[in-house]
């Protein structure tokens, strides 16, 4: 147990302490959390990680001139956030976000006779299973500019 005891003009510290008591903390979150999911959805399209490093370009993306990541919009689009009174989450549900935010180490079977069949270059090739090494690309997380944007939020819901 704790006591603190206060001596003088203490009119300014209890107005203060009773702003802090009334403060929206579910308002600040939601608002966290969409500046969040903002970010998040932003380095799609910068194809950066949030550590500001560049993404390794996808085959697709470079032989197709896409944008890594990008091809449907699928998972850029799915981003979602939700907040309240206690914290915010952003993420996403799809099922081979983990793959790209990670990256990961498969080997791919057929599941007939026939093979896997693809194109390497110009030329077709049918395998019975391949190794497949996809690079992480992370864009989940909080980028220094996502620091910057929280620390704007909180020093506006707490200015006097």
């Amino acid at each position: 147990m704790y006591s603190i005891r206060l001596e003088g003009d203490t009119r300014q510290l209890m107005k203060k302490l009773q702003k802090l008591q009334n403060i929206d903390t579910t308002g600040i979150n939601k608002d966290i959390a969409e500046s969040l999911r903002t970010g998040t959805v932003e380095r799609f399209k910068e194809q950066k990680d949030p550590s500001g490093k560049k993404w390794k370009n996808s085959i697709r993306a470079s032989e197709n001139g896409g944008v890594t990541l990008t091809d449907s919009a699928r998972l850029k689009n799915s981003i979602k956030s939700s907040a309240n009174r206690s914290g915010v989450a952003v993420g996403t549900n799809t099922i081979y976000a983990g793959t790209h935010q990670f990256g990961a180490r498969r080997t791919i079977r057929a599941e007939n006779r026939k093979g896997l069949r693809f194109k390497i270059g110009d030329k077709w090739v049918t395998k019975k299973k391949v190794k497949v090494n996809i690079p992480a690309r992370p864009f989940l997380g909080i980028s220094e500019d996502d620091q910057k944007e929280i620390k704007s939020i909180l020093e506006d819901a707490f200015k006097d």
